[in-house]
């Protein structure tokens, strides 16, 4: 008895242990299929990517194919533009080079995540631009019809071996073979992946046939795993032969674009017939709006000086008071409408910025009676500005006219009454913080009120020129596109908020410069309608005027006269550059920008050059005119018109700088 139950104790221990041994050998052999089922899925979503990678790489290279396609019919065509000087070729030129840009914009999204490859494609952009402006040189002169000056250009640039043109091509063949060499391993990359997978399939598949029917489930998911495998396999199969095929492909697409070539000649013609009659709609438009606020203040304007001048006129045997009151009213007439003349010429981009370095928070608290005489009392006026005062690098004038403008729509949105707010802050942008500003320190201008706000949908339109939500004859509807216009030319931006009923704010955001006080290069220019004191005259100093208007001539002689100095008038820069020949004690000169046969900034290189001593005042209806802001740079410039008082101030400026030391030959000699 003792010794059956030692053995019935025994068979029981040794079938526990092999239960035991069971169970943990199933334990141990799940945990390896659910291992080797999450490593082949591993796998399997690694080759997907490899794929996904492969497939990337074909279309940045398929992509690179058609830029440079792009490229060769743009300059194709440009070579048919300047032999046959049709506006049709010159289409197809344009239309081919823009979309080579699109295409660069496309290729430089594709690769942002390639840090090397963003970096050429970027090298790319630059380069498309310099060939761009090498070719602009012979559209242009094709354009005009130059004939053989186009052809001279387009085989200039033609010419050049390690121009912008051998430079871009080089690039695109640069981003091109760099993604072909990461294709290849890519593909290497999906061998290697495939390979793994069928390993661990085989692997799998033991471990099934041990499990048998008791693992139907894990048997299944296994299945599921190795249908996925052998998809990816098949799919890795037609990838590898897609290569081939996608380089047929191109030339197959090279055909098909050269075939459509045709219809979008065809499609932009009429696309450009299409253009030209919206601009002609536009154009009326535009000036049917520009007729009921523009010509109103004109009117007003002109009806102040006009009947100024005739009642000081009627007034001349009345007391010198009343005459001048009459005088006065004429005048401040005649500021305004040269004031409202700028504006525009501001807007249409004929007059183009002359930037100083200034602090836009002292320029401001200097403009607070001005604001608070333009508002009314009605309004109350709070401002706030930064301890420490950062410089920007603008146009003064269009600057104060911007914060002027906007306190002005501020008025007009409260009806005359409510509370401004002026605030002046240092700030500091990420990249694209607002809109496409770059990262960097900015100075923020912002003005708001507690008006009765924007509607939503008339945000978006603001800034459009001529918009106005004014009545006809109080508004042009140029004052905000003005300074939208005015903070992008500047490097900045402009942004708006509005609440209906709450009230606006707008904030215009300027780059800082580093710089304070006047930079090298500033353009000087005067406060042409000033009524101060006259600056003090020098007497028997020497002026030569050189005008080419004989009324305007006579008026800026007898001005001149009137203070003190000795004029010598001509109306040609070749007649100037003869008496200055003749007249060596001439110390300053005052000539007009555009004149026949030599313009001002022409006539001021020439006497620059042999008497580097002179000093020179540049007086112009606007600054536009001299083709080019660079022109004038360095040297002082008075508007048209003026006062006797701005000319005085104009001339003590340009003679100080004589004075120290200044000399308008060296200014010539660092643009060269």
């Amino acid at each position: 008895m003792a010794g059956e139950g030692f053995e019935t104790s025994v068979d029981g221990s040794s079938g526990r242990g092999r239960g035991l041994l069971a169970s943990v050998g199933a334990v141990v052999t799940t945990l390896l299929l659910v291992a080797l089922m999450y490593m082949v899925t591993s796998s399997n979503r690694a080759r997907e990517q490899a794929i996904l990678s492969e497939r990337h790489s074909y279309d940045v290279m398929l992509l690179t194919r058609s830029a440079d396609g792009s490229i060769a019919r743009a300059e194709a065509a440009l070579g048919r533009y300047v032999l046959d000087e049709q506006q049709k070729t010159g289409t197809t030129y344009y239309n081919e080079w823009r979309l080579a840009e699109r295409q660069i914009t496309q290729l430089e999204r594709m690769v942002y995540r390639d840090r090397e490859q963003y970096a050429r494609v970027k090298a790319l952009r630059k380069m498309y631009r310099d060939r761009g402006a090498e070719l602009a040189a012979a559209a242009a002169a094709a354009a005009a019809q130059k004939g053989a000056g186009g052809i001279s250009l387009f085989y200039q640039a033609g010419m050049s071996d390690d121009g912008p043109g051998p430079a871009l091509r080089a690039k695109l063949s640069e981003i091109a073979q760099e993604e072909r060499h990461d294709l290849l391993e890519r593909m290497t990359a999906t061998g290697a992946s495939g390979a793994r997978a069928n390993e661990l399939t085989e692997w799998l598949g033991w471990i099934a046939v041990l499990i048998g029917i008791g693992a139907v489930i894990l048997g299944y998911l296994a299945f599921r795993a190795i249908s996925q495998r052998l998809d990816a396999l098949a799919e890795a199969d037609s990838e590898a032969s897609r290569a081939q095929r996608l380089e047929e492909a191109v030339r197959v697409r090279t055909s098909e674009l050269l075939e459509a070539n045709q219809a979008l000649q065809a499609e932009a013609a009429e696309r450009a017939a299409a253009e030209a009659q919206l601009r002609q709609v536009q154009k009326m438009e535009a000036v049917g709006q520009l007729t009921g606020g523009i010509a109103h203040d004109f009117n007003n304007m002109l009806a102040v000086v006009v009947g100024g001048l005739d009642l000081a006129k009627r007034k001349l045997r009345s007391s010198k008071r009343e005459v001048e009151f009459h005088l006065d009213n004429a005048m401040e007439g005649a500021t305004r409408a040269a004031a409202l003349t700028r504006r525009l010429l501001a807007f249409a981009r004929a007059e183009p910025l002359l930037p100083v370095s200034t602090a836009p928070s002292e320029l401001v608290e200097g403009m607070l009676d001005l604001i608070d005489r333009s508002i009314g009392e009605r309004i109350s006026v709070s401002t706030r500005f930064p301890d420490l005062p950062w410089h920007v690098r603008v146009d003064t004038n269009q600057l104060e006219n911007a914060v002027l403008n906007l306190a002005v729509n501020a008025r007009d949105a409260m009806d005359g009454q409510g509370r401004l707010a002026i605030r002046v802050d240092n700030v500091r942008l990420d990249d694209r913080e607002v809109n496409e500003l770059g990262a960097g320190d900015y100075v923020k201008i912002s003005v708001s009120d507690t008006g009765s706000g924007i509607p939503p949908e008339m945000i978006d339109r603001v800034f459009e020129p001529f918009f106005t939500t004014k009545p006809v004859g109080k508004g042009t509807g140029l004052g905000l596109s003005q300074i939208f216009g005015f903070a992008r030319q500047s490097g900045g931006d402009i942004v708006l908020e509005s609440t209906v009923g709450v009230g606006t704010t707008v904030s215009i955001l300027l780059p800082r410069s580093e710089v304070g006080g006047e930079e090298a290069g500033d353009v000087r220019v005067a406060d042409s309608m000033a009524v101060t004191k006259d600056a003090e005259a020098a007497t028997g100093i020497s002026i030569l005027v050189v005008e080419d208007d004989p009324r305007v001539s006579r008026a800026t002689v007898g001005a001149l006269e009137e203070l003190g100095y000795r004029t010598i008038a001509c109306a040609s820069g070749r007649e100037a550059i003869e008496l200055l020949e003749r007249e060596p004690n001439i110390a300053l000169i005052i000539t007009d920008v555009m004149m026949p046969e030599m313009t001002g900034p022409e006539l001021i290189r020439e006497a620059a050059r042999r008497w580097p001593w002179i000093a020179v005042l540049f007086v112009t209806g606007y600054v536009g005119e001299a083709g080019d802001a660079d022109d004038l740079s360095g040297h002082d410039i008075l508007r048209k018109p003026f006062t006797v008082s701005g000319l005085s101030n104009a001339v003590a400026n340009a003679l100080s700088h004589r004075v120290s030391g200044w000399h308008p030959a060296e200014e010539v000699s660092a643009a060269e």
